[in-house]
């Protein structure tokens, strides 16, 4: 976005944005793969991730905290708060893109979501406010907002989730009038609505497996130090804590739209899909929809692919296996996105603060905030910028091999447990090279 808010497209930058070798980033990283996955099939033998032992409990007092009935009060609170004032925003705020409806919808929800995760754990879990109505609806009626009317069918698991996500994506990404306040307005009551009778009608599990902006943060949080062991809160290594990521109908999905629609976002502002789109007599608005589709599919495709052939024992079938693996990707998921998204969280972040101080676009200032300036420090230092990119997408697949193989030596028997890898890391070889080529052709 520009200084003055008058565009709010992703500020991510690609070539421009990394002064450095794309051949030489791309090698190193396969390498630092080959060589990650070597080390580990002669020096980790055996699995050290156990969610039944792994962390240690957090200082009592923190505990304490955090388990009170007042510090979950406040997340209550300021999640509300932020609702009903953005919401203000929404309905009687101007059709402007300095609105700061597009930017809270945009970069502090979609993008923020992630460091919040990281740090604190299962933000969006604690801050809901589709959660929090929900169950002031129940306290009125004297329900249990744990208990919903029908059971959720274990079916169906995190797929109302991955339509969820993929809606958002597609109204951010391809959507011709994203910055434009009616469908905006329109998508954010349409998920209130849906999530608020599906809280009604399943009760609260239907949140934790089908509320996309839930799923994500919850699965983003198990890369934290936070955990839970028999409910006790616990702090665990982020990869003892992303062994705890329940293997649900749909896992793959949800990563694959996370990862797809990310590469896609790259994809789309590549030169060569720019002059591919208008040299066609397809509608681009066609091409754009196909092109976001055939990513997030892909991704999956390849991940299952990839997950599917190998050995099994007698107690696994074939079709489990993609889910059972489908937490390596998320560390995966995190690199790709601090690489991506990074520059455009911390400028438009800040300017989001400043607008949101204006809501109704007629010159207030009611935080405070409304005469600071974006500080563009990090894009003034391109190398740094580059560096930070490619650091990310290496660490998150690095971790992302230990991951895999940390289950695989678990649950393959032990004539698969390395071979039984190699397309594993075949799929995440390919996942770097294109990730980072996509970055730099940006």
């Amino acid at each position: 976005m520009s200084p003055d808010g008058s565009t709010l497209a992703h500020g991510i930058g690609g070539a421009k944005d990394l002064p450095i070798s794309p051949e030489l980033a791309i090698a190193g990283a396969t390498a630092a793969l080959v060589i990650s996955f070597t080390v580990l099939a002669v020096a980790w033998r055996t699995p050290r991730y156990d969610a039944t032992t792994s962390g240690r409990p957090a200082p009592a007092r923190l505990g304490a905290v955090v388990d009170s009935t007042g510090w979950r009060v406040l997340w209550r609170v300021l999640g509300l708060a932020l609702f009903l004032y953005v919401g203000t925003a929404a309905i009687l705020g101007k059709d402007l893109v300095i609105n700061p409806l597009f930017g809270v919808f945009y970069v502090w929800w979609w993008v923020g979501l992630v460091p919040l995760s990281l740090l604190l754990g299962p933000v969006w879990k604690a801050i809901s406010p589709v959660r929090t109505i929900n169950l002031a609806f129940a306290k009125v009626s004297g329900s249990d907002p744990e208990r919903g009317v029908f059971t959720y069918p274990e079916r169906l698991g995190h797929w109302p989730a991955v339509l969820g996500l993929f809606a958002f994506v597609w109204l951010e990404l391809v959507y011709p009038y994203s910055t434009e306040i009616g469908p905006v307005r329109l998508w954010a009551a349409a998920y209130v609505a849906v999530m608020l009778v599906g809280g009604a009608l399943f009760g609260n599990v239907f949140y934790e497996r089908a509320d996309p902006f839930e799923v994500y943060s919850t699965l983003v949080s198990r890369m934290s130090a936070w955990g839970r062991r028999d409910g006790v809160l616990v702090v665990r290594s982020p990869l003892a804590n992303l062994d705890t990521t329940p293997a649900l109908p749909g896992l793959v999905g949800v990563v694959a739209v996370l990862f797809g629609s990310t590469a896609f976002d790259s994809f789309k502002d590549s030169t060569r899909w720019v002059q591919f789109v208008q040299a066609r007599d397809v509608s681009p608005y066609l091409l754009n929809n196909l092109a976001l589709l055939t990513f997030c599919v892909g991704v999956g495709a390849i991940f299952a692919a990839g997950t599917m052939l190998t050995g099994l024992g007698d107690d696994l079938q074939r079709s489990q296996l993609p889910n059972l693996f489908a937490h390596s990707v998320v560390p995966i998921v995190v690199g790709y996105v601090i690489a991506h998204y990074l520059s455009y969280l911390v400028e438009v972040g800040q300017l989001t603060l400043i607008q949101l101080s204006d809501p109704l676009s007629n010159g207030s200032n009611l935080l405070g905030t409304g005469n600071l300036d974006v500080n563009y420090w990090l894009s003034y230092h391109p190398t740094l910028l580059a560096n930070i990119k490619v650091l990310a997408v290496v660490t998150g697949h690095v971790l992302g091999v230990v991951a895999a193989h940390d289950r695989a030596i678990r649950i393959l028997p032990p004539r698969h447990q390395l071979t039984g890898q190699l397309p594993l890391l075949a799929a995440m070889i390919a996942f770097t090279v294109g990730g980072l080529y996509l970055l730099f052709a940006a």
